[in-house]
């Protein structure tokens, strides 16, 4: 029987990922966040236990269904916030390790490591999502701290845990250039980032927010034009970052 501590609630899942990690993907996205991201194009994440439980075990077998697409590329548990999900998550980490899955953990990294440090140490590699270095700036931009996100940093360091920095590029808010210079001098101490992703914001899930009566105060804000974009990255280039 399976016990109440395995069971989780999944919001989706993608079968085919081509950029939540490694090689293709089948990507887990659970139920929940604390975070109020301004830009969050999956607002309908954010409640906690919607919807029906399932067990770990339940969603091996169906990602096992995919196992030979998957077999160069992996896993990638992503969100909502997958570590609000700890019990679940790592059973389901364990699960996939005992058919020789490779598993990645896309994480904004919001809650305190003792309550996170397992699964991090669990999982092949980290996919953490900076969403802003300034901690006050941090607060308004998603009503939380950046410093347990900073603090799974550094322990993904101390412990050689592989990461790719995921950070979204929200013109006038997260995209200016001195928050971008302070950002890649930052991550310049850890040699344990493999690649830096800078994600463009957009308003796809715009409607959603209305769905979800929620008032959307990105919605006079334009996606960043490409050469935006790729002046934002050369000033992690020029910091010796890998970026995307």
């Amino acid at each position: 029987m399976t016990s109440e501590s395995s069971m989780g609630y999944i919001h989706s899942y993608e079968t085919f990922g081509a950029v939540d990690g490694p090689g293709i993907r089948f990507i887990v996205f659970m139920q929940g966040c604390r975070l109020r991201c301004r830009y969050c194009h999956n607002p309908d994440t954010w409640e906690f236990k919607k919807g029906s439980p399932v067990s770990a075990a339940e969603v091996l077998s169906r990602i096992l269904e995919y196992r030979s697409y998957i077999k160069r590329g992996g896993v990638t548990i992503s969100g909502g916030e997958p570590l609000e999900q700890h019990d679940f998550v790592l059973e389901l980490l364990r699960l996939l390790h005992e058919y020789g899955l490779h598993t990645a953990i896309d994480t904004a990294g919001s809650l305190p490591l003792g309550k996170t440090h397992d699964i991090i140490e669990t999982a092949d590699m980290l996919l953490l999502d900076i969403k802003e270095l300034d901690a006050r700036d941090a607060i308004a931009l998603t009503g939380m701290s950046s410093r347990n996100t900073l603090d799974t940093l550094d322990y993904t360091r101390d412990i050689g845990k592989p990461v790719w920095i995921r950070h979204v590029l929200v013109p006038n808010v997260t995209m200016i250039s001195e928050k971008l210079e302070r950002l890649a001098d930052y991550l310049r101490r850890y040699p344990n980032i493999e690649r830096v992703d800078l994600l463009p914001f957009h308003k796809m899930g715009e409607y959603k927010w209305e769905g979800c009566g929620t008032p959307y105060t990105l919605k006079n804000t334009k996606a960043p034009s490409a050469d935006e974009l790729e002046r934002a990255k050369q000033i992690f280039k020029k910091a010796g970052l890998p970026v995307k």
